[in-house]
């Protein structure tokens, strides 16, 4: 497998990919936010149409519009009178069908294909587009780890948060930042249709054994690295899609996990009671 380019390229987007989109989601799965990642998934493939049907750069156009969207939602769930859910319901719909109507708007004979961008085609990736999702990556860690404390005492308790002091808002507009580049990033790896799953399912997971937040991080970071790996290493080999493979196998995680903390639990409420006698 090593011995090809793409491929060499693929393992490392889905390297950058499965540590960046846990290290995200964390905070968006502690807000109960666990769908924006579908719903700026959906705002970004507008973006995807515009660079398609204007022979841009995809990605830019894909980030600029994930970014307008975040922000929206934030500014309307913080200063409308739209609840969160609604907001991401506009989002949903109004992504999508902006999408589909660029795309029909493209000039007779122009071939636009957005398969790679919704399901993802990680083996079409560039060493341009590897750079940039590297730059991304890693502005997006730089964010995630330095901000930590301050994101999570926001995400936790956003009352408390406020009344300690700290930039509510500001913080909160960083986080959907941060999500749309993630969302961006992770487009080519996994799709915009599934992406969500990348940025939740390893986090759930990890939050069965662990017990403290930054363990929590530091499992869903590594599980969400290793099925991206080993989801891209699968693909190839089966010859299956490389995004459907990645999320069955943090599935797949998940069930197993499940499964072994399900039955460690009924072992110990069977176990008979210690001896006190003594």
């Amino acid at each position: 497998m090593l011995q090809y380019a793409f491929m060499r390229r693929a393992l490392l987007a889905a390297l950058l990919v499965g540590m960046t989109a846990p290290s995200v989601g964390v905070y968006l799965v502690q807000r109960r936010l666990s769908l924006i990642g579908d719903g700026l998934g959906h705002v970004a493939l507008t973006g995807v149409a515009v660079g398609l049907v204007t022979s841009t750069t995809p990605v830019l156009t894909a980030l600029l519009a994930a970014v307008i969207g975040a922000v929206a939602v934030e500014l309307i769930r913080v200063r409308g009178r739209t609840s969160g859910d609604t907001a991401l319901a506009v989002l949903f719909y109004g992504g999508i069908a902006g999408g589909v109507v660029i795309v029909s708007q493209a000039p007779p004979g122009t071939t636009v294909n957005l398969d790679a961008y919704l399901f993802g085609a990680i083996t079409t990736t560039t060493a341009g587009d590897l750079r940039v999702f590297a730059a991304l990556s890693l502005a997006v860690l730089a964010v995630t780890l330095g901000l930590g404390r301050y994101l999570f005492a926001v995400s936790n308790d956003e009352e408390h948060a406020l009344a300690s002091g700290l930039p509510v808002l500001r913080l909160n507009l960083v986080l959907a930042v941060v999500t749309s580049v993630t969302v961006v990033v992770s487009m080519r790896v996994v799709g915009l249709l599934l992406i969500s799953a990348l940025m939740v399912i390893p986090i759930a997971t990890a939050q069965l054994v662990t017990h403290s937040f930054r363990a929590t991080v530091v499992m869903a970071t590594v599980l969400g690295t290793v099925a991206s790996v080993v989801g891209v290493g699968t693909s190839f080999y089966a010859d299956t899609p490389s995004g459907g493979t990645i999320v069955l196998i943090a599935i797949a995680a998940f069930v197993v996990t499940t499964t072994a903390v399900a039955a460690r639990d009924g072992l110990r409420r069977s176990a008979p009671p210690a001896d006190a006698s003594g």
